[in-house]
This record gives structure tokens, sequence and C-alpha cells, in this order.
């Protein structure tokens, strides 16, 4: 199975990872544009809130090449978009040391960045995932081949069941955000949701 390189990717996306156990993550892709790669999204107190990574325009068109732009401090943006959306979930304090680091690390590359969020999220959930790194782009059969399967454009499908958001009082349940709103607000029990998640897809 092959998969994208996401940052703080869906919950359905870490679902998909779960289930599969053993995968291939793909460097070798030419970089699709305004898809999950790049961009998360969270609940924020004005709604659904995107964070998108900007990258540079310097002709680079693989994945592993793609790098980070420096042009503002999107780290410092996203970090406090972060502190303001979830300061009053129930473990963002758990979660807020060891994640203020990815954001000020400075990363060159938008692949290493991401693998950072992954590794973070599969330590706090203690997820069991074992992958490597594309070597070519390999065309692959359907049911092998994830690197179009979760689009950022699109809303949500599926069934997604319900757990407690930030801002409840305010909006309607958002199903299928980044995997950053379910462990700020379920910590650990997130582990429990995800395999919840893949009995009922």
């Amino acid at each position: 199975m092959i998969f994208p390189i996401f940052y703080f990717g869906p919950i359905s996306y870490f679902a998909a990872l779960v289930q599969a156990k053993s995968f291939q993550l793909e460097a070798y892709e030419h970089f699709p544009k305004q898809t999950f790669r790049n961009r998360c999204y969270i609940q924020g107190a004005n709604g659904k809130l995107r964070l998108a990574i900007p990258t540079k325009h310097n002709g680079a068109r693989v994945f592993k090449d793609i790098q980070i732009s420096d042009e503002y401090n999107w780290q410092k943006e996203h970090f406090k978009s972060l502190v303001s959306a979830y300061k009053s979930s129930p473990y963002f304090e758990y979660y807020e040391d060891d994640l203020a680091p990815i954001f000020e690390s400075k990363e060159k590359y938008l692949l290493d960045l991401n693998l950072k969020t992954m590794e973070f999220i599969a330590s706090k959930l203690k997820l069991d995932l074992t992958y490597n790194l594309t070597e070519t782009y390999e065309i692959v059969s359907e049911e092998l081949d994830f690197r179009n399967q979760f689009s950022a454009k699109k809303e949500p499908t599926g069934n997604f069941p319900e757990y407690f958001q930030v801002f409840d009082e305010k909006f309607e349940f958002m199903p299928d955000l980044s995997i950053l709103d379910l462990i700020c607000n379920e910590g650990p029990k997130a582990s429990t949701y995800i395999s919840n998640l893949i009995q009922n897809h």
C-alpha cells in the first residue's frame, strides 16, 4: 500500500494507516497543490480553520524536493492558532510541550516536517506503524493506491461518530478534522476512536 505524507493529516488518514499496519509513504509523486500534504483543518472559534504551509516556487515538482518557504513566520501563526483553538480542550496541555518543538524546528523540506508530525501522533497514540519511503514513483493497483484517497477540497463522507469538540455549543460537529482535533479533545481515547472508525467503515 502506498500513502501520501500529510501535515497532521485528518482522522480518516490515520485510521487507514493503522488498518494498513505496514505501508510505503510516497516521496516521488509530483506535488499536488491544495491537499493535506501542506495543510490541515482544525476547529477554531470562528469555525473550520485552515492551516497551510507555504512552499517555495523554485521549480521543484517532486514531493521529496519541495521546500518550505520562510517568507513569513507560519510556524508561529500555526502554533498560535492551535493554542487559541485548543487551550481550553481537555488534553492540549498534555501535548503542548512536545508539540511546540515541531513548530520551532525550521525544517527545510516539507517531507521532513510531515514525517515529524506523523511520528508525533504515532508516539502519543502508541500506534504501531511500519513504513518506508518510496524510491521511485510506481503505478500500483487501485486497492493499494491511497495517494488520492483523501480530499482537502470535499466535505468528509462516511460515518464519523461524534466526540466532544471545544466549540460544540457554537457549531455542529465537524467530522474528520486534523488528528490534532481528536487528540486534544479525546486524549488517549483517540486510539479507541480510530479503532472503532476502522470497524464502522
